[in-house]
């Protein structure tokens, strides 16, 4: 399998048509430049105006966040450019239903901001593991997920964000995937700014704002270009591509009959209703509950109000995708028949590269094609921006697992220098893992990008998503039952996971020879199957096994989170105020730094020499607002109310579509 078999070559396909340099005009360039330096101006202001001294600071904002910049940043840390790029793919291919996976998070919001982070608040925790550590003590199930968490990383989001990152440079500059993937690396590498969740929270905030403007600007620009809804619902039915074949079946080219509905037939659908409505329930529960990139944004909120209300303006938000990516890639493949619609192989690896389709160049094909220069790129900045933050925070998060989780449990005595190195080239090999990966991300799920990360949730994300849910609120449920219902769980997973990669996920036109009892089970349908389990695992060994005492659990699951008694910690926190201590007083030798090591210690938050030392009542008082979950009740009848209205738009959106 060398570069000739996924239609690569350095320099780009020799043979592909146009080839056509789009960003070389000054507009654009000017747009892209006058972007970053904002960007980059919005994150030091959010720097200068924290306090990034503490660990509250630092990871959780100090707790100061308000509603509006939370749901934006929960809406941009979920929009990437593997959004644009994966769903707008899907949407040419296979018409709306793709759309029903972003309208499903408008239920799932609501079930983060009123069950989960009540309960993460008042354990008073800051990282997901944390959580679990606390529920059920010991480290096995800390350690497995952080493993898991890094092969979710590589395998859903690094490797198919610098796929769509690469997408969209291959559109504008015609370079080759590999190179563009270097490149982008490069660039994310000078883009990483320190500077604690609060600055990132305020760029996601300016990230979502351009995002929404710039993507409602390219939805008009397509409208009009096909001439209006019912024009472009009737030209999608007959957009079939002009080259297709011999022996390939008409099914593979044309149209889907029900593609402008989001419910499908439960048993030849492509994306069956059953699926869509509670397969996916799971994967959305698991990510938008348990991830730690989303809770973080949550746990940082003023109050419980503001976390509610960020989660409604998030879920407001998530109604957007369908008009501004799903739509617009449907009329991609209108306005594009021949390159979007391939269906040939031959025709395939001429416009894009990718034997198995080119429906991933739907949306980026029509920023560079439709947008004038300047909004073009605007656009392009903003779709790289979206991408690079998210891989430096993932790049972060994924060292920092590796890091504190993994490494100081097989080197228990290691220095702090030590430590940082074995960060740094853990993040190397990541990254040389997700480039490897590259190539299985364009081929699977027949070059549909969005599906292959869904697929890939389904395989392995629902033995978490139990685990969390029956934590929460299941008070039986012990460790080893949550240990060993994780571990069996992964291993089903995996099964068919590696099954369908060793047999290759086929294409229309090739389809794969994987066993139908492994790879016939739609993946939505798997998750399902995989998620009751799980349940039944962790609930039949919990049964078996000693309960944990209520004073362990005080605050920690449901029928306890009003329990004011002090609870018993089933096992001590690793970092100690004598450790604390000590790593200051090593830090202390140098009682002058110099000009260069303040601005460095300020530039990264470790200019906490200066900080108060709090008295025990202080960090009595600190902690309970930390762990405070009391709302004013005028606002939470408020945002009560609100969550009835999402919930009601929801179901009239599915019920318009349906």
């Amino acid at each position: 399998m060398g570069e000739d078999y996924f239609g690569f070559s350095w320099v780009r396909n020799e043979n592909r048509k146009n080839v056509t340099i789009y960003v070389n005009n000054p507009a654009d360039i000017s747009v892209i430049v006058i972007y970053f330096l904002v960007v980059l101006a919005v994150g030091i202001w959010a720097m200068v105006r924290t306090n990034r001294a503490t660990v509250g600071g630092f990871f959780l904002a100090g707790r100061s966040m308000v509603w509006w910049p939370i749901g934006a940043s929960l809406f941009a840390s979920n929009i990437g450019s593997g959004h644009f790029v994966g769903i707008a793919g899907t949407g040419a291919a296979a018409g709306i239903a793709i759309g029903g996976f972003e309208w499903n998070a408008l239920v799932v919001v609501i079930i983060l901001g009123w069950l989960f982070v009540p309960i993460y608040i008042k354990a008073g925790v800051v990282t997901m593991p944390e959580y679990l550590k606390k529920r059920f003590g010991g480290q096995r199930i800390r350690i497995y997920l952080s493993v898991l968490s890094l092969f979710l990383y590589v395998f859903t989001k690094i490797s198919a964000d610098m796929f769509a990152g690469a997408i969209f440079i291959n559109q504008a500059l015609g370079l080759n995937i590999y190179l563009a993937v270097i490149i982008l690396l490069l660039i994310t590498a000078l883009y990483t700014v320190t500077g604690g969740l609060a600055a990132v929270i305020y760029t996601d905030t300016l990230q979502t704002i351009i995002m929404v403007v710039g993507s409602f600007i390219l939805m008009g620009f397509a409208f009009n270009e096909v001439g209006g809804y019912e024009n472009f619902k009737d030209r999608y039915m007959t957009a079939i591509p002009s080259v297709v074949g011999v022996n390939i079946s008409e099914k593979c080219y044309t149209p889907r009959a029900d593609s402008f509905h989001i419910f499908r037939d439960p048993i030849t659908g492509d994306l069956p209703w059953p699926g869509l409505i509670f397969g996916l329930t799971i994967q959305a529960a698991w990510y938008w509950c348990t991830d730690q990139v989303i809770v973080q944004r949550c746990l940082s909120a003023k109050n419980l109000s503001h976390v509610k209300a960020g989660c409604i303006l998030c879920g407001y938000l998530k109604l957007l995708p369908m008009f501004l990516m799903v739509f617009p890639g449907m009329i991609s493949r209108v306005l594009y028949t021949d390159e979007i619609a391939c269906v040939d192989p031959a025709e395939c690896d001429y416009y894009c590269g990718a034997s198995v389709g080119c429906s991933n160049i739907a949306y980026p094909k029509l920023v560079v094609d439709l947008m004038p220069n300047g909004l073009r790129g605007l656009m392009l900045s903003v779709m790289l921006a979206s991408l690079m933050s998210s891989l430096t925070s993932i790049f972060n998060s994924a060292s920092t697992l590796f890091t504190m989780d993994i490494y100081t449990k097989i080197r228990p005595k290691s220095k702090e220098k030590e430590l940082m190195i074995a960060g740094r080239v853990f993040m190397l090999f990541l990254i040389g893992v997700s480039i490897a990966w590259i190539p299985i991300v364009q081929s699977a799920q027949s070059g549909q990008l969005f599906d292959y990360i869904q697929s890939i949730t389904s395989y392995l994300a629902p033995p978490i998503a139990a685990v969390f849910t029956l934590a929460i609120f299941c008070k039986r449920v012990n460790e080893p039952g949550a240990f060993y219902g994780l571990c069996i769980g992964l291993l089903v997973g995996l099964a068919r996971m590696i099954t369908e990669f060793a047999y290759g996920t086929g294409s229309c036109v090739s389809p794969s020879n994987c066993p139908t009892i492994i790879c016939g089970v739609h993946y939505l349908y798997f998750a399902l199957i995989l998620f009751s389990l799980s349940c039944i695992l962790i609930l039949g060994i919990s049964l078996m096994t000693k309960p944990i005492d209520d004073k362990h659990l005080y605050r920690l699951c449901w029928s306890l989170r009003n329990n004011t008694e002090e609870r018993i910690d089933l096992e001590e926190d690793d970092w100690t105020e004598d450790q604390d201590s000590d790593s200051m007083q090593t830090e202390e030798v140098h009682e002058d730094p110099s000009c260069w090591k303040k601005a460095y210690n300020w530039f990264c938050g470790f200019d906490q020499g200066n900080a108060p030392k709090l008295t025990k009542e202080q960090e009595a008082e600190l902690k309970m607002k930390l762990t405070d979950t009391t709302e004013k009740p005028l606002w939470r009848n408020v945002v009560n109310a609100n969550a009835i209205i999402l919930l009601t738009v929801c179901i009239f959106f599915h019920g318009f579509f349906g």
